[in-house]
């Protein structure tokens, strides 16, 4: 997994203000490092404030997650408004993008046993026990994902039925207005709308 960055390193306080002006964007690389330097003078004098260049990955870095969680923030915003929520689309598309979220860190605890120097590979019982509660997280998501597809079939089941018995009152009113016999209802009902 590698060592941590420089800013995760930092004092909690300092980490979370270097969150803050990065994520509002309000001000410029050389002005954060400036304003760190003037609101936190003993760390400065300390040289345990991080660099231009840390500043600038780690902004990089978090730009990438706050991204993610926007996008993932819109297109919960778009299934609502476009599928109402009777069939619970936002559960369905959250559980999707947290299953791609487990299966991607997967791949990455492997990309970097695989590719680590002997100091940054990760402690075997430490990946075991990584994955095991990934394991048992994943489970719980197929369990979820299975229950809303047999809630998401059950909506659709009741959304047919409600439709067929709002057809054949319709239809039944329209007969007795045009004057049809039980036996030519009983053919719309069978033929057109398919009810047996």
């Amino acid at each position: 997994m590698g060592r941590k960055s420089s800013i995760d390193r930092l004092d909690p306080e300092i980490k979370a203000y270097i969150q803050a002006m990065l994520a509002s964007g309000s001000m410029t690389l050389d002005e954060l490092i400036a304003d760190l330097q003037g609101r936190f003078p003993a760390a400065a004098t300390a040289g345990d404030l991080p660099s231009r260049s840390a500043v600038g990955r780690y902004g990089q870095k978090l730009e990438r997650r706050l991204s993610a969680i926007r996008a993932s923030t819109e297109a919960a915003k778009l299934i609502q408004a476009h599928a109402g929520d009777d069939k619970d689309a936002r559960s369905e598309a959250l559980t999707a993008m947290v299953q791609t979220e487990l299966f991607e860190a997967i791949l990455m605890l492997q990309e970097a046993d695989e590719q680590g120097e002997d100091s940054e590979k990760i402690d075997h019982e430490k990946r075991v026990e990584v994955l095991s509660k990934a394991a048992k997280n994943i489970a719980t998501l197929t369990r979820s994902s299975i229950n809303l597809k047999e809630f998401q079939a059950k909506v659709e089941e009741a959304a047919r039925r409600k439709l067929l018995e709002e057809q054949q009152a319709n239809l039944q009113k329209i007969a007795k207005s045009q004057g049809m016999s039980q036996e030519q209802l009983d053919f719309w009902i069978k033929d057109f709308l398919g009810v047996r």
